[in-house]
């Protein structure tokens, strides 16, 4: 092991890379470790940063893609609001007295359990892909 390190330093003393800030070796190693390492981290860092852009990019079409697909399976509230309007109009023709049947209005509400589990499905990717793209901007930002 010690036969290795002096074999490094004995190539870092006669290499122009390292500098001459000392006149013992130990600080002409350790000067060339702080440059590599530096070197590695920046690269390192680097490619992190790219990695968590691509990752933020990523999330944020998913996100739109699937608000789009959500919006697109609500059901059509104008169903109700025209039948509601119909229920006007009758009372309006027939008089006051008149007790409309609103049991055969269409609600929105009634949904299969099918439905339902796709919408939990669709809001859950949702949830997940607002926080990937929240940790990215957080990791970014450290």
């Amino acid at each position: 092991m010690s036969d290795a390190l002096g074999q490094i330093l004995d190539v870092l003393k006669g290499s122009a890379i390292a500098e001459d800030l000392g006149k013992d070796d130990s600080s002409r190693f350790w000067t060339m470790y702080k440059k590599v390492s530096k070197e590695h981290d920046d690269d390192f860092l680097r490619g992190a940063n790219d990695d968590m852009a691509i990752i933020l990019t990523v999330a944020g079409l998913f996100s739109s893609a699937s608000s789009s697909f959500i919006v697109g399976m609500q059901p059509n509230p104008g169903d109700t609001t025209n039948a509601l309007l119909a229920q006007l109009i009758q009372i309006t023709v027939n008089g006051p007295n008149s007790v409309p049947d609103i049991s055969n209005l269409s609600s929105s509400t009634e949904l299969s359990s099918s439905m339902i589990w796709v919408q939990s499905l669709a809001y859950a990717s949702l949830a997940f892909s607002v926080l990937a793209a929240f940790g990215a901007i957080l990791t970014k930002q450290w």
